[in-house]
């Protein structure tokens, strides 16, 4: 009599598990793979009459993004529903000086302006602002020689962006003279790197960013900048110890490259206007590999990304091009999420790769059971 009651129990059981283990999968298929396929980019809409930002870095602190304008010494949060408000207004600055490269100084939480005019004469420093008042820190100019005046028509100088280490130092990239400039903590500036390397390569004329070398740049933890070089496209690796600087050997060139940022997993975000690069390297950045790239709007003038939560990675369309017209007037500007349409595909394959070892288990494991119960059906008969 037991005997019978078991092999009824296991074909109940083996019954149950079964359909227990269909619909998981289904589920699976339908929760995890139907998402990922179907979720839409996150778009932030803005307005902010003649902003222009060229720049934006994501708050954490703060759940928003920080713009700055290339019409006017402002700064603006923008919320993930588009709200902005001003922040930061400098008007003691010079007249028709721009707010252009930032970066954000997470452990002080201040943030670092690259501040720009670009009109005669010529003006570059950078500004340091504590978000919590508002307050200036310091206003530092910025020279590459120390014989010609920053505003002087003899310079060349354009501040363009900066990136900050943990000691607070601030590194800013010079476009027009391919150099990169430090300012301590404190405020206090000098040339950091005039490595020859910056100087090596061909730029093509033909292109309307051929005048912008030295653009942007990310510090890495271990102790170098990463700076992409808008005119012939290279990436470089500069030592912090004594800005020394060396190519970082890639498969293609980042032609056009602006902003730069860095995911929580090593991977370099490069944007042009043109297409957001991706790119990561297996050897703290001796060489790269460009592993896919994603088409942006050009219309639009992507200059600059950021990595906000959950490693989600944004790109700042501020019509840049049309923002340095004096003429032209516009309010409306995003901020868009892209992804890499590579990685994307991958984490698809993945998926059905693991609800197919399942659906594999599923049918070894009937197998088996079937096989425990015509062997305990010998038995009893």
């Amino acid at each position: 009599m037991m005997p019978k009651i078991s092999i009824v129990l296991l074909r109940l059981l083996s019954g149950t598990c079964a359909a227990t283990l269909v619909r998981f999968l289904i589920l699976g298929s339908i929760f995890f793979v139907g998402p990922t396929s179907a979720r839409k980019p996150h778009i932030v809409n803005f307005q902010s009459h003649n902003l222009f930002p060229e720049s934006f870095k994501w708050d954490p602190r703060a759940q928003h993004f920080i713009v700055g304008s290339l019409r006017h010494p402002t700064l603006l949060s923008v919320s993930d529903a588009g709200v902005a408000e001003t922040i930061i207004s400098d008007s003691f600055l010079p007249p028709n000086s721009s707010f252009v490269g930032l970066s954000l100084d997470r452990q002080r939480y201040r943030i670092l302006v690259c501040v720009h005019r670009p009109s005669s004469p010529a003006y570059n420093a950078l500004a340091a602002y504590d978000l919590s008042s508002g307050r200036r820190l310091f206003l530092t100019p910025l020279l590459s020689d120390p014989d010609v005046k920053s505003d002087s028509d003899e310079s060349s100088d354009v501040a363009n962006d900066v990136a900050v280490d943990f000691s607070g130092n601030a590194y800013v990239t010079n476009s027009g003279a391919d150099i990169i400039w430090k300012v301590n903590v404190d405020g206090e500036a000098s040339v950091f790197s005039r490595s020859n390397v910056f100087k090596s390569y061909p730029v093509d004329l033909t292109t309307s960013y051929h005048k912008c070398g030295l653009n942007g740049v990310v510090f890495n933890s271990k102790g170098y900048l990463l700076v992409v070089q808008s005119n012939s496209g290279k990436l470089y690796k500069v030592d912090i110890d004594d800005g020394s600087a060396g190519r970082v050997i890639l498969n293609k060139d980042l032609m056009g490259g602006d902003g730069l940022a860095v995911r929580s997993d090593g991977v370099l975000l490069v944007v042009s206007q043109e297409k957001l690069y991706f790119v990561k390297s297996e050897d703290s950045w001796g060489e790269g590999v460009v592993f896919d790239e994603t088409g942006l709007e050009v219309e639009k003038q992507a200059s600059a990304v950021t990595v906000g939560e959950e490693d989600r990675v944004y790109v700042l369309y501020g019509h840049v091009n049309d923002g340095l017209m004096g003429s032209v007037e516009r309010d409306e500007f995003s901020i868009v999420e892209v992804e890499s349409e590579k990685e994307s595909k991958e984490e698809k394959i993945w998926l059905y790769v693991l609800i197919g070892l399942g659906l594999a288990y599923f049918m070894f494991w009937r197998f088996q059971m079937k096989q425990l119960v015509q062997n305990m059906n010998k038995k009893t008969n």
